[in-house]
């Protein structure tokens, strides 16, 4: 057991000035909530924090096509009507807006999760934390539900240079279908995915059918879930299968996707769970004692998102945080309550228990069918990527930040919503 768990906590203030429209309901904004409900609460003591380097195009194109990343970095709100059937090709338009300044927000984000990812391998830290992440949706070649760039493949291909077996845990409410297809081939990476499934739910896979193929075959594992599923149901099903992952599969690391739209009350979501309840599968996970990188993903009631992070920034350094929230910049949005808890979701909940023990079952038995872990032959560990040209002040991405001074807010007045009223109840989403 370690003693004192060493945690890297990776933010740019950045992240959360982009915007992706109006009627949209990905608000990035809901990073600086939680980056400023972490201080208030005074956890940025008790980490290391860093501003991540912006990933560089030729880091991008690691995992997607070097066409799609050089049209990202290209394209700007004021000449897309110029490049109609490139926006069709990359499937960028109503889910996935042009906006100012896209690429720089992707190259915070995945900057973050590589970061977060190299730290890991260095044995720098034994938990790296970067909430901006976990854009899960996005493929080699194109956009899909808010994702452009997707930082988790980006992160576990870092992984690989270090580690023989990767395990992603993903708990969104939505399907990691991003992170699967690109390891769906290989027993290096395992990926685990808990999710809404059925009712054309985007993004419309994840069956429990769904495993791998080729060597990839049952490294793949689906757990589809119906509406309304609460926190007793969850807990004890992810714990059940995710113990007999890892005693089984023996990662060397995990890779913990933390989709805040499985809460109660989301704007997109089904789910019932409590922040206690989703907080609990982080907790689950940290008890292992391997090298772990967490990232944020869906949630789309912002201040329900903040209060999610922060608990489970708690958790992850093993401290209980006061109910009451304290005075921050972003105060007004906790209230009438102004504390940490959420109310129970009221969704009638339609996993019965013969539903929930069938897919149980049906996972462990595809588990069983791999007889132990695969070994993997190492090749010498390739160099971090080389990147030419560094700029004087990114040359050292891991140095340390005075957040109070460098850190830019936003508050926007389009921001404030009440109600639905800025929801557009069609949309996909992370």
């Amino acid at each position: 057991m370690r003693s004192k768990d060493r945690i890297s906590y990776f933010y740019d203030g950045d992240v959360g000035s982009v915007y992706f429209g109006p009627n949209h309901p990905m608000k990035p904004h809901r990073l600086c909530m939680t980056h400023h409900l972490v201080l208030s609460y005074e956890l940025h003591k008790k980490m290391e924090i860093y501003r991540p380097h912006k990933a560089y195009p030729v880091e991008l194109a690691q995992f997607h096509s070097a066409d799609y990343v050089e049209f990202l970095h290209r394209i700007t709100p004021d000449t897309q009507h110029l490049f109609s059937n490139e926006l069709a090709r990359y499937n960028l338009g109503e889910d996935c807006p042009v906006f100012e300044n896209l690429f720089e927000f992707c190259q915070i984000y995945a900057g973050g999760t590589i970061d977060a990812a190299r730290r890991l391998n260095n044995q720098l830290c034994d938990i790296a934390i970067n909430w901006a992440g976990g854009l899960h949706h996005a493929k080699k070649c194109e956009a899909s539900g808010f994702c452009y760039i997707n930082d988790l493949v980006l992160g576990i291909l870092e992984l690989l240079k270090h580690h023989a077996r990767v395990l992603y845990i993903d708990i969104d409410v939505h399907h990691g279908d991003g992170v699967e297809e690109a390891f769906y081939f290989t027993d290096r990476v395992m990926t685990v995915s808990f999710h809404k499934y059925g009712d054309k739910f985007f993004p419309g896979t994840g069956d429990v059918k769904e495993t791998g193929e080729r060597e990839g075959k049952f490294y793949a594992i689906n757990v589809p879930l119906k509406d309304g599923i609460d926190d007793t149901s969850f807990t004890r099903l992810f714990k059940t299968i995710i113990a007999k992952v890892v005693e089984t599969y023996q990662p060397g690391v995990i890779v913990l996707q933390c989709g805040a739209d499985s809460l109660a009350g989301d704007r997109l979501g089904c789910f019932n769970l409590s922040i206690d309840g989703h907080a609990e599968c982080v907790r689950f996970v940290k008890k292992f004692n391997l090298p772990l990188l967490v990232t944020g993903g869906g949630g789309y009631t912002k201040e329900n998102v903040a209060r999610c992070w922060t608990v489970e920034t708690g958790v992850l350094l093993d401290t209980e945080l006061p109910n009451e929230i304290p005075e921050n910049e972003y105060i007004k949005y906790f209230a009438p309550e102004y504390s940490l808890k959420i109310p129970n979701g009221h969704i009638e909940n339609l996993n019965s228990k013969s539903y929930i023990g069938t897919i149980k079952m049906q996972v462990l038995e595809n588990l069983r069918c791999i007889q132990h872990a695969p070994s993997v032959q190492m090749q010498e560990v390739p160099p971090d990527f080389y990147i030419p040209d560094f700029d004087e002040d990114e040359q050292n991405p891991d140095e340390r930040v005075d957040q109070h001074t460098r850190d830019r807010q936003i508050q926007r007045n389009d921001e404030y919503y009440e109600g639905d009223n800025d929801n557009d109840q069609n949309m996909d989403d992370v």
